[in-house]
């Protein structure tokens, strides 16, 4: 086969564009880190780049929601630490008050004290974070009680509010609200449809009580006591669980690190290698732009010069 000018002229041409093309390719690599910019780079890379992308982003959900869960534990831990210390400050009260030496004032001012500390339960109870009630199941958007510590409804929502921390793994946020204040009672008057939380009926007893001089103090007392046990039970029941959703969210941080490792090594240059070929692709470039001008023969204006 007869070489011509014309193809030796056109192989010089092609064999340039494609080192532009490489050299090209180098350069987007250098500027955005990743080894393909498009899938028609490598499609097999790219395939294996959105499923890595995908474990990420699922990882990084669970990672969120078990920062949700921790929000809501460590809210409900903390009121239940406020309800624990306001129900053994009453417990003091009742002991103190139950001192015969004490005089009618004196029971009145610790009735009166009493009375605060059963407000400030009733705002434990309605306790709110980030718009939800934690203390009425799953109905989170309705306090349990009124300002008046009557119960909103006939029945105490023992719902549980589950949120998946974990592929195939959810765990409660909240806790049982019988469990930790006990059941309805009749909160007492004229309305019997009005009902109480059985810790708040003990408190408005040990409040009347404080009222009645001749009143044994000592039932109360006893009272006070199974409401404690109540809460302390609830509040270590709730720690196991939080102790669970710590050993959750360490494995998710080692699956996070292993799955962007994973990505990291499809998907990055290495800019060592890169740099490297991008020098070496610039010689070979220098070397084919001379050897090109060399190979295309003179003209005739260049004989006529």
């Amino acid at each position: 086969m007869r070489v011509t000018q014309g193809m030796i002229s056109d192989n010089n041409l092609r064999h340039i564009s494609n080192s532009y093309s490489k050299l090209n390719t180098y350069m987007d690599q250098l500027s955005t880190g990743k080894k393909v910019n498009k899938p028609s780079d490598d499609p097999v890379t790219v395939m294996k780049g959105m499923n890595y992308r995908s474990e990420v982003s699922r990882i990084n959900q669970y990672k969120r929601n078990t920062g949700e869960v921790h929000n809501w534990m460590d809210n409900t831990d903390s009121a239940l630490d406020k309800a624990t210390q306001t129900l053994q400050k009453l417990r003091e009260l009742a002991v103190q008050a139950s001192n015969d030496s004490y005089s009618d004032k004196e029971r009145k001012n610790v009735q009166k004290e009493a009375e605060q500390l059963k407000e400030h339960f009733v705002d434990i109870i309605n306790t709110k974070v980030n718009g939800d009630y934690i203390f009425n199941g799953t109905n989170t958007s309705n306090p349990p009680i009124d300002e008046d510590g009557n119960f909103q409804g006939d029945t105490i929502n023992k719902g549980s509010v589950v949120i998946e921390v974990a592929a195939g793994t959810k765990i409660q946020a909240n806790v049982n609200p019988e469990n930790v204040f006990g059941a309805l009672k009749d909160a007492g008057g004229t309305d019997e449809d009005n009902k109480v939380f059985g810790v708040l009926a003990d408190i408005q007893a040990l409040i009347d009580d404080l009222g009645e001089k001749d009143a044994d103090i000592s039932a109360n007392i006893s009272s006070l006591d199974d409401r404690i046990d109540d809460v302390i039970n609830a509040r270590a029941d709730l720690g196991a669980r939080m102790n669970r959703l710590d050993l959750i969210e360490d494995r998710l941080e080692d699956q996070e690190i292993v799955a962007t490792k994973i990505m990291s090594d499809n998907e990055d240059v290495d800019f060592e290698k890169v740099i490297t070929d991008l020098i070496t692709q610039e010689s070979v470039h220098r070397a084919a732009l001379s050897a090109g001008s060399r190979m295309i023969q003179p003209s005739l204006i260049d004989f006529l010069r």
